[in-house]
Order: C-alpha cells, then structure tokens, then sequence
C-alpha cells in the first residue's frame, strides 16, 4: 500500500516539450549533502531540470526543499556517479543537446566539469547512459547512447544518431569512441552477467525509428566490439525502452527484464545467453490492468525492489503512450508486479494505489523516509511527478549494504553482494544505468522476510572476494574494503 505525498515537494515538476521531448523524463536519486536521505535531480525537458534536497524529519513525514541551481533546460535524465573518486556524488546529466558532467561540491552543490575532465557535451539527442570501472582506470568508462540525428533531412525515421565509448586517459578522458552500429537506444547497462570478472555493455534500442536491419546489442569492451550471432547472440528485435536487472533464480545469475511497446520482456540467464521466460510467468504486462482500454501497453522504466521485504524482489513498471499513438492504450495504468513464493508475479498497483494513467516515463525505488520500506518516484510528461509513501503494513525485516574501497572507484561499481539467510542467498551487483535515463546511487536494499539477521559476502569490482560477516536486521551495513 502506498499514499500520495506528491504535496510534500516544492514544486508540481513536469516533464515538458513536443517531438524532441516524446522520450527521456528521468530522475536521479542520490544523497547530495551527506546526510544519508535520498534526494533527487529531475529532468525538466523543454522546462527547467529540478534539485531537490531531502528535508523529511523524525517524524517520517517526506518533505523536500529546492535547491537553487543554474537553470538547465533540454535535460532527458540523469545518472548519479563519483567520477573523479573524491567522495561527492557527481552527476552525468543527458540532454537533447550538449550533455553536462556535474562535479559534485558537497552541500548539493555543483560545477560543470567538461572541460576539465576533457568529456565532450556532444549536440545529439542523449537518451541512455551507463558506466563501469575497467582494470587499472581511476576514472570510469563511459557509454552514451544517443537517439534519432533530428538534423537529419531524411529522418526522422531510420536515422539513428551515433553512441559513443568515453575511456579515461589518466584524469581526463580521450577521444570518443563509435558504438557502430547504432540502433536509437533508450537504455544502456554495463553488468557482469556472465560472473566472468568482465563487465559488458547491454544496449536497449527502439525499434520505431531503426525500422528495419536494427537489434539488441551487446557490446564487449576487450576488444570492442559488438556479439552477433556467430557468437550465440541471437538478433531480438523489439521497441526496446527500459532495462532492469536482479538475480530471481537464487543461482546469482542476474535475469534481465526490457520493456517496450506492447509484451515487457522478462529473460532468465542461462550463463552464455538469456532466454525469455514463459507467458505464465505473469510479467508481460502486455495490456492495461484496469479500464476497458485493450490496446498493447507502453513500457518504459523497469526496477526490481522488494516492497514488501519478504525477500522476493518485486518489479515495477512505469507507463504511458509516447502522445498520442493510437494503436496504444492511452490510459495505461503503471505496473507493480509483486513475486510470489513459487517464482510467478501478480499485478497489484491497483490494490496499492499506484496506478495512475498519465504518460509515466523515469521513476526510481528509494527509502526516502528512513522506515525500511521502499518508496517510489514516477515522473511523468505532461503532468506532475509523483512521491509515493510505502505504507505496507506487515512487511518483513530488511538489510541496505553501501560498500567503499579506496581508489578512484570508491562506490565499488560492479561489486556483487550475496545476502544469506536460512531462506537461501540473494544477489545484487551494483550497477550504474540501466532504467529509462533514471539512475539511484543508494544502499542497496534487501528484504529478509522474517530473519533478524543474515550474512553478506561481498566479491569486489577487482575479482577479490571478502568474507562473510554478520550483518543485524533493519539497519545499513556499510562495509569498507581496507586495501
């Protein structure tokens, strides 16, 4: 169950503009001040992008305040990331137009940094992102994906923009790298899904505009370069929004869920490739689940979460018609799929009070009150974003684990953290991308059902795995890397 507490910020924020804004509306959840309290950067589109500082108080009623900053307009989502290593969240800021990488100051202050760091802002139209450490860097490498080329007489259709690689070079970064081909992707993640020890980069592409010749990529980085079928990749088509990752199976093999226009993809990982599971699995989420609107659902941001903390991650949706496609549901209710004990998932955004019509984009789970239960941020175009409360009564314990280690890669990005109790082991790698350009830099939250503890392991980005240490219930564990 979840309350409205869209009230509690400053400001009714939109997601606004036409054509050029159709996609992106993402929002960055992160802690900016240091004060252990998520908060957030929106996406404005054709209007302003939005900071704004966790106030909430001990009285657990969620407030926020704004913060003031220069005006940023053009923006289609954002990802939080310590890019330089000393300890402040910095942001990677996607536009339609010239990308900004904001150095973090404390207090959630912030500087532009391109030039500094030698990032190119580009001019395309950025709608993906995703980042990940490689052996021996300081300094992430950088996917950027990038949508249509509007410059394009030709376009809009069949006029994919380049994507590019960013490598650091020492401190700064050296020049861009084509991702060739590519295919309009709404969404990037770099993750280890082979448990291999090397992270690969899985990109999301929207098939309305590659109209024909385009797939599902994913990319190695040693050397770069794109798998195809000789490799065993299969070439799966789809309008590809939204990427959401966890392990479901308890083998610690992350599954993969893409949504899209129409079926949402859910794909078990089988170690050399993924397989889509089947329709009574109950995560295709294919149709509105409430009204009498039949046409095919539009996906967009996917995330795991456990919302009840019974140790089974749920899923959720968000939705909405790109404007007015009319061979889509345009009242298209978001979806919260919560898994049951054999494997399956229901659809309950209904009974909790979330499932509102209007054209969701970006949105992001987040204990924003500090109770234990996760929250939800849904943003929306053409309409004001939305602050859910989870007030679930009955819910199990939980855990959240942040990780340091010393070096440029300070947040452990591409860490794998096992959770065990007498119910079996979860797992969770820490990721930057993914989603519809939202992105969270938060503990990572684990629900433990009725356990009043568990043990966590952790095997760091370097391949060194730690022991396992006991970790009490319903409080953050923050495990520090001493070499």
């Amino acid at each position: 169950m979840f309350i409205d507490r869209s009230a509690a910020l400053p400001h009714a924020h939109v997601y606004s503009g036409g054509w050029d804004h159709f996609v992106g509306g993402g929002v960055a959840i992160f802690d900016c001040d240091g004060d252990a309290a998520p908060d957030l950067f929106v996406a404005g589109g054709a209007g302003p992008a939005r900071l704004m500082r966790n106030t909430t108080g001990a009285d657990g009623a969620i407030r926020f305040a704004p913060v003031e900053m220069d005006a940023l307009t053009g923006v289609t989502g954002a990802y939080p990331l310590d890019l330089d290593g000393d300890g402040l969240r910095d942001l990677f800021v996607l536009r339609n137009g010239p990308n900004v990488a904001l150095r973090g100051r404390g207090d959630c202050r912030f500087d532009v940094a391109n030039d500094a760091w030698n990032i190119p802002p580009g001019t395309g139209w950025s709608t993906a992102f995703s980042a990940t450490w490689e052996e021996g860097r300081d300094r992430p490498t950088l996917a950027i994906g990038n949508y249509v080329d509007a410059t394009d007489p030709e376009g809009p259709f069949g006029t994919c923009d380049d994507s590019i690689l960013l490598r650091p070079e020492g401190d700064t970064y050296g020049p861009p790298l084509s991702l060739d081909p590519s295919f309009c992707p709404l969404s990037m993640l770099f993750t280890d899904w082979t448990r291999h020890g090397d992270a690969m980069l899985r990109v999301s592409n929207d098939r309305h505009y590659y109209v024909s010749g385009g797939r599902e990529q994913m990319w190695a980085l040693s050397p770069l370069r794109e798998l195809t079928t000789e490799d065993g990749w299969p070439a799966t088509m789809i309008w590809g929004m939204g990427i959401a990752s966890r392990d479901l199976t308890g083998d610690g093999l992350p599954e993969v869920m893409l949504t899209s226009m129409g079926d949402q993809l859910l794909m078990t990982n089988t170690g050399v490739g993924f397989d889509p599971v089947g329709y009574d699995v109950g995560t295709t989420a294919h149709r509105p689940h409430v009204g009498d609107d039949g046409r095919p659902s539009t996906g967009w941001h996917a995330e795991f979460g456990d919302v009840d903390n019974d140790g089974r991650p749920d899923l959720f949706i968000a939705k909405g018609n790109v404007d007015q496609m009319p061979g889509m549901a345009m009242l298209d209710p978001n979806t919260l799929l919560m898994q049951q004990d054999d494997g399956r998932f229901v659809e309950h955004a209904a009974s909790a009070g979330i499932a509102t019509t209007e054209r969701s984009r970006g949105a992001g789970f987040a204990d924003l009150n500090g109770d234990g239960r996760l929250d939800l941020v849904v943003v929306n175009r053409r309409a004001p974003m939305e602050i859910w409360q989870n007030v679930t009564e009955g819910t199990g314990h939980w855990v959240a684990v942040d990780l340091v280690q010393p070096g440029g890669n300070r947040d452990a990005v591409g860490a794998i953290i096992e959770l065990r109790t007498a119910a079996g082991v979860q797992t969770i790698e820490r990721t930057v991308g993914g989603g519809h350009v939202s992105g969270s830099l938060l503990p990572l939250h684990f629900g433990i059902g009725s356990a009043t503890g568990a043990e966590v392991r952790v095997t760091w980005p370097d391949g060194a795995v730690g022991p396992w240490r006991s970790v009490q219930a319903d409080r953050t564990a923050r495990i520090a890397r001493d070499r």
